[in-house]
């Protein structure tokens, strides 16, 4: 078994024909190519096997499924006959697109009738290649590129996930910092407030200090003035005569 087989044996392809011959002819080539292989014989029960239900449909159909296979196992790829009783392989194709769940998942589709409408119609709904049938082992070859591509995009949109809760628990743990330390930055910036007005205070006692010194020596000059010492030199007038006392 080469590298190549050996990587496609991680994949697990969904083959949808409601012709028994088809159906074990692809599974045969599928297998060969190391794909694990489920085969289904119509649009809905390979919706079923999806995990997509009709609403229009019972449930309890049961899927003709391959022998000794899980239904558990992740689909990498579905390969779909487009000519069939019911849903078509086109339906089929628009259910899976429209599904958010299921978008992602590559389609092929097969046909023996070369219709060019028809190969374009269904490459513009989103399918990955449209095989003429009989379907031969070198067409299988380029299913594993839509499949290797699919996982890498589903790894990075994980990755991106992932990171998501990263950077907002980082940024929770920033914003309580910043809360944590608002009260020192407050703090050290109320000082050079405080060192600032005591200067102020100093220089205005120092002026005041000449004006309560000027004030005391008004008051001293005249409480002097109103005193008896200073009535005695005071002359006195008595009937026109001047008098010392």
């Amino acid at each position: 078994m080469g590298m190549a087989a050996a990587e496609s044996q991680q994949y697990h392809v969904l083959a949808v024909d409601d012709s028994i011959i088809d159906r074990k002819l692809i599974e045969r080539l599928l297998k060969t190519s190391s794909y694990q292989v489920t085969t289904v014989d119509s649009g809905s029960k390979a919706l079923e096997f999806l995990g997509l239900h009709e609403n229009d449909e019972s449930n309890s159909n049961t899927p003709c499924v391959s022998p000794k296979i899980n239904h558990e196992v992740e689909v990498n790829l579905v390969i779909t006959d487009y000519c069939m009783p019911g849903m078509t392989g086109y339906d089929l194709l628009k259910k899976i697109k429209e599904s958010s769940s299921l978008r992602n998942i590559p389609v092929v589709i097969m046909s023996s009738e070369n219709v060019p409408s028809r190969i374009t119609r269904c490459l513009e709904e989103g399918a990955e290649e449209f095989f003429l049938k009989p379907v031969r082992k070198s067409d299988l070859n380029r299913l594993e590129p839509h499949i290797k591509r699919t996982k890498l995009k589903d790894q990075n949109l994980s990755d991106t996930t992932k990171c998501i809760p990263k950077l907002e628990s980082e940024e929770k743990v920033e914003n309580s910092e910043v809360v944590q330390h608002q009260p020192r930055q407050q703090i050290i910036n109320d000082q050079p407030h405080q060192q600032i007005q005591q200067p102020q205070s100093d220089t205005e006692i120092e002026q005041q200090q000449p004006l309560q010194q000027g004030n005391n020596n008004k008051r001293k000059s005249v409480e002097q003035g109103l005193s008896p010492e200073s009535d005695r030199t005071r002359p006195r007038y008595n009937n026109g005569i001047a008098t010392l006392v």
